[in-house]
């Protein structure tokens, strides 16, 4: 399947919103997918190689080469990959992965913390994670490792190259600072530790300024240290100390002629310090407040315009010209798992997702968020959309279940202890506003909702684990619940009494009417996909759906093929009637929640535990409806 767009960021790793030196492009991971974005026509294209989350990303001064790292578990080597950022432009957001891998570094154990191109583009630098600690020096032209050195008795956690000498670097960690000496003929690495005298500190982010005579570097105790690059020697640090310390930090040389420092703290304040000559402390010049975390700062080629990425997944732009800083939101994503994904009725221009705390209303052509519902520290499991799509009907870990009005996001009534310990699943009726929901307490559970007032008419009460998921026939006389517990029951909403129950040794994550409503296709842990008779729940037939368990799965409205996503972290198109696979989509780092195919049958949405929402191009599929089967044969309609 070839993935079209992403809506998200990974703003937990540090420095991992990339700036291009082309100024049109910016570069950041999501999952194991590190994506290049252009700035002006919002187009994407992507970068796949990775089996394990990307941890770091860096792009080489002339733009020709980009490389990313990842972090991986215990026991395992990282992967470092160099790409041709030409060649990924060039193929775009096509399944064609021609000429995009440049090499594949394996040296590092578990976790790539830091890469970094020298000045010239001839050497890539990498720095391990705390379980390897190593500094590796790479050839980029051949690919092949110069030489390595352990980067300090403690964990190092960043590193910078000089400006403008390819043979000199710095590294900074926990208490510890260090500048080395690159030597190309005797193939090593000369460490000299910075004289810093009773200071100790965890250094998380270094830069150097523009004539290379001295260092920035913030830290975890929220103050900046400058340091002499020709010595080593601590000169001064900023008056101010910033709360929930220093995460990245960044030089330039302002356009008055001062050396001015941009810093991003864990508080989420982005400031403009003036550094001036000699020994005297760095001074405060502006600040802006942003939402979350700053883990990256990014300048552009000309330093007018600072990148700025979050770790709650929000991107901004800083104009540096301006007296004041001023951050402009560029885009806004989900930063921890999303639950469950769904589309309008016959409507594939917008769909919602839920997430810890909030639900949110996308534009499926922009990419960009339309609506936030923000209910402060709670989880949200399951969302409806009433059939004339007058309210979102959303389940939340309390208990309650809350209806929002879909253009405002005003609160319309909250249902109060629906469930106990939490409402996991929620459906909307067709045909008027009733909604049935489903709790950890294995209770089904229908209300008759007016504007009025919320009542309960029924509770029906046989499965024994959480009700995972719900589907309601189109005249809303029957509905079908899957459970934790291994059964699924078809419940008759109109007497309040079970019509057919099936069992299996599963945990049944997802249930699924066939369009004609004669059939039932279910998924669990067994990681198999069985089919089911409506009637008298008999299996009709059954699938292996992979090697992991599967979580969700959705049929297409002709009910020509389903889709399928698990934790195997791949999205699986198949043919319904034939039971083969048709396609594979590869992109998340961690298990899938939930996938959904768009109504109008052109795309797949998909959603992760890694707080990804992936797009995917919906191939044309044989024996839809009568217009695609007379197209399919060469006749005219």
């Amino acid at each position: 399947l070839n993935l079209e767009a992403v809506i998200g960021f990974g703003g937990e790793r540090p420095h991992s919103f990339v700036a291009h030196p082309n100024g049109r492009h910016v570069l950041f991971p999501l999952g194991s997918t590190v994506v290049i974005k252009d700035l002006k026509t919002n187009a994407q294209c992507f970068l796949q190689g990775h089996n394990a989350p990307v941890s770091c990303v860096a792009v080489s001064h002339d733009g020709r080469f980009v490389a990313s790292g990842e972090e991986t578990h215990m026991g395992f080597k990282a992967h470092a990959i160099v790409w041709d950022f030409e060649a990924a432009i060039r193929n775009g957001a096509t399944i064609c992965r021609e000429g995009e891998l440049v090499h594949r570094l394996v040296l590092h154990k578990v976790k790539i913390q830091a890469l970094a191109f020298s000045p010239n583009d001839e050497f890539l630098l990498s720095l391990g994670g705390r379980d390897d600690n190593n500094l590796v020096m790479w050839d980029v032209p051949s690919g092949e490792p110069i030489c390595g050195s352990p980067a300090a008795t403690d964990t190092a956690l960043a590193i910078a190259w000089s400006r403008h000498d390819s043979f000199r670097f710095m590294s900074g960690g926990h208490y510890n600072l260090r500048l080395w000496e690159f030597d190309r003929a005797g193939r090593r690495l000369h460490p000299t530790d910075a004289i810093v005298g009773k200071l100790r500190r965890i250094v998380t982010s270094i830069c150097i300024d523009d004539t290379d005579s001295f260092a920035y570097c913030g830290t975890q105790t929220g103050d900046v240290l400058k340091i002499n690059t020709r010595n080593g020697r601590f000169v001064v640090s900023a008056k101010s100390r910033y709360e929930k310390g220093i995460l990245s930090v960044a030089s330039y040389h302002g356009a008055d002629g001062r050396d001015m420092v941009l810093l991003g703290t864990g508080a989420g304040l982005l400031a403009r310090l003036v550094a001036p000559p000699g020994g005297m402390p760095l001074v405060e010049d502006s600040t802006v407040r942003v939402e979350g975390s700053v883990t990256s700062v990014s300048l552009s080629p000309s330093n007018t315009i600072a990148h700025v990425g979050t770790h709650t997944g929000c991107t901004y732009m800083v104009d540096l010209r301006a007296a004041a800083l001023d951050a402009k939101l560029q885009g806004t994503s989900h930063h921890t798992a999303v639950h469950q994904v769904l589309f309008p009725p016959g409507c594939s221009d917008i769909f919602l997702t839920c997430s810890f705390e909030d639900v949110r209303l996308w534009s499926t052509s922009k990419r960009q968020e339309l609506l936030r519902i923000v209910v402060p520290n709670l989880q949200c499991n399951a969302i409806a959309l009433r059939a004339d799509g007058t309210s979102i009907v959303s389940g939340w870990s309390d208990g309650k279940v809350r209806a929002f009005a879909p253009e405002s996001g005003k609160l319309q009534y909250v249902i109060n202890d629906a469930h106990p310990n939490g409402v996991t699943s929620v459906a909307s009726c067709h045909t008027s506003a009733n909604v049935v929901t489903g709790g950890v307490d294995g209770r089904v559970r229908l209300w008759r909702v007016t504007r009025a007032k919320q009542s309960l008419v029924s509770t029906l009460k046989e499965h024994k684990g959480a009700v995972l998921s719900l589907q309601l026939t189109r005249d809303d006389t029957q509905c079908a619940s899957a459970s934790a517990d291994g059964s699924c029951i078809v419940w008759d909403l109109i007497r309040g009494v079970r019509l057919v129950a099936f069992f299996a040794s599963t945990q049944f994550r997802s249930i699924r009417y066939h369009p004609d409503e004669s059939q039932f296709i279910t998924c669990g842990s067994d990681r198999k996909i069985t089919y089911w008779d409506a009637t008298d729940g008999n299996a009709i037939r059954i699938l292996e759906g992979g090697e992991n368990e599967l979580n969700s799965l959705d049929i297409e409205p002709d009910g020509v093929g389903f889709v399928t996503g698990g934790e195997d972290r791949m999205v699986k198109l198949w043919h319904y009637d034939e039971g083969f696979l048709m396609g594979v989509g590869e992109g998340h780092s961690a298990g899938i929640n939930d996938v959904v195919v768009a109504p109008n049958k052109k795309f797949i949405v998909s959603v992760g535990a890694e707080g990804s929402v992936m797009l995917w191009k919906m191939p044309a599929l044989e024996g839809g409806d009568d217009e695609e089967k007379a197209k399919g044969a060469g006749l005219g309609v």
